[in-house]
């Protein structure tokens, strides 16, 4: 046995073991819908200001939508985006990957 606790196990391990696995999960994915998001905003020519006005929101709600931090986002936020830069979003599970089988 090695004396160091994480060699041969893999990243997800590591960080769930110290408890923060959900959270680097959800920066991952937001940092996507961002990006998407900013593409679409580019495609469309609508900045912030605009954004805000066709979601029938604030400059700050759009704001909080483009931070890859803040992971606290609705869904009917993301929706009102997507439906304002004319995208519709899919949400899709890969089902249970295995890594949490019970014996």
């Amino acid at each position: 046995m090695t004396p160091y606790k994480h060699v041969g196990s893999s990243l997800d391990d590591l960080l769930e073991s110290d408890g923060t696995l959900e959270q680097v999960e959800a920066e991952a994915l937001k940092r996507v819908i961002v990006w998407q998001i900013e593409q679409a905003m580019g495609q469309t020519g609508v900045n912030k200001s605009q954004l805000a006005q066709k979601m029938h929101t604030s400059r700050t709600v759009v704001n909080r939508l483009l931070d890859e931090k803040d992971t606290g986002v609705t869904i009917t936020t993301l929706v009102k985006a997507g439906r304002a830069l004319g995208m519709t979003w899919t949400l899709e599970s890969n089902g249970n990957n295995g890594s949490h089988e019970a014996a």
